[in-house]
């Protein structure tokens, strides 16, 4: 009979591991908060501001928003509204910009070889699920 342990939570594949060449490691996907730090940190750079002046017009902590640019902190929705609105985006402007960068990344790492990249999944969007 197996073990049933509290605290831990079985996990089901959406779909099933892509086949890779053998001894080849697989493909680490960027985390979400990396890409959404990335863009965030990217816009204001362009824009030539600093964190603290951005972080006081989002009204957050210049340490906080510090720590989303990088990727430390798993921002709310509200913290990144008021980021992207401090910069001038929407958040739809901002998960798009997100986006488009993890189908780059995941596509450049999927085929490191070709030289174009494209989108090739079915959903041609953002699937997230819990």
């Amino acid at each position: 009979m197996r073990e049933i342990r509290l605290n831990e939570a079985r996990v089901i594949p959406l779909r099933p591991p892509a086949a890779r060449p053998e001894g080849r490691p697989a493909a680490k996907e960027p985390l979400w908060r990396d890409l959404v730090g990335d863009v965030l940190r990217r816009e204001r750079r362009a824009q030539e501001r600093t964190l603290k002046d951005v972080a006081e017009t989002a009204r957050i902590s210049m340490p906080y928003l510090s720590e989303v640019e990088r990727g430390r902190k798993e921002a709310s929705s509200e913290v990144l509204a008021a980021a992207a609105h401090a910069l001038g985006l929407s958040l739809g402007d901002l998960l798009a910009r997100a986006h488009t960068e993890l189908v780059r990344v995941t596509a450049r790492t999927a085929h490191p070889n070709r030289g174009t990249t494209r989108n090739t999944a079915s959903h041609n969007g953002l699937c997230l699920a819990a």
